[in-house]
């Protein structure tokens, strides 16, 4: 595997394991940053080996403010989430997981403090420095001609209460530009859905894989 940590080098990974393991008619799923790197492997290494793909909480197209993706946040941002990586990255991953990942800083929310401490334990497990890096690539990667190149069925799924990938600036986007994507939208669901809300999201994939 490859030591980069941007979009291109976690497509190639991908394609290097789904090459080996000779993978055909596969359903990729991809969450959050995954999701960017599920639709940069299509885009770039063609859909010969996939069937259909699902991305919930991604990141594309763009997280970034531009001239031409005014509703994107400010580098500013992103910036500052290095500087708390930098200076403390344990105390920085609690606050993610018990505040604005599993929408735990909403009012009456109901805080798991197994969830939390699993969240933190897995950022804990990963390089300082590919994390790091790795909020460049999540939030300032366009993938708008990515979206554009894919043709195989992709779901995209993102609620609309998300603090880390808002929603405006994203599915709806990705949807749009995608030549056969649908957009499923989950009234008050946070960034970490899939976890919080496995029921459902579990259940809406499988429907999707069987269709």
């Amino acid at each position: 595997m490859s030591d980069g940590h941007d979009l291109d080098h976690y497509a190639d990974d991908l394609a290097a394991v789904t090459a080996h393991l000779d993978l055909k008619g596969a359903i990729h799923v991809g969450h959050s940053t995954a999701g960017g790197e599920v639709v940069r492997y299509l885009a770039r290494h063609g859909e010969s080996r996939v069937a259909k793909a699902a991305i919930m909480s991604a990141i594309p197209p763009l997280m970034l403010q531009t001239e031409s993706n005014p509703g994107g946040q400010p580098k500013s941002v992103f910036d500052d989430l290095q500087a708390q990586l930098a200076a403390n990255r344990s105390a920085f991953y609690l606050s993610i997981a018990s505040g604005p990942f599993y929408g735990y800083n909403r009012p009456g929310a109901e805080p798991s403090e197994a969830n939390i401490r699993n969240w933190w334990r897995q950022g804990m497990m990963g390089g300082a420095k590919a994390a790091y890096d790795g909020i460049v690539a999540w939030s300032q990667t366009d993938q708008t001609e990515d979206l554009k190149k894919i043709s195989v069925p992709v779901l995209v799924m993102h609620g609309d209460d998300d603090q880390v990938v808002p929603y405006a600036d994203s599915a709806p986007l990705s949807a749009k530009l995608l030549k056969n994507g649908t957009l499923k939208t989950y009234a008050g669901y946070p960034h970490g859905m899939p976890t919080v809300h496995h029921e459902v999201i579990n259940a809406d994939l499988l429907e999707f894989f069987r269709s």
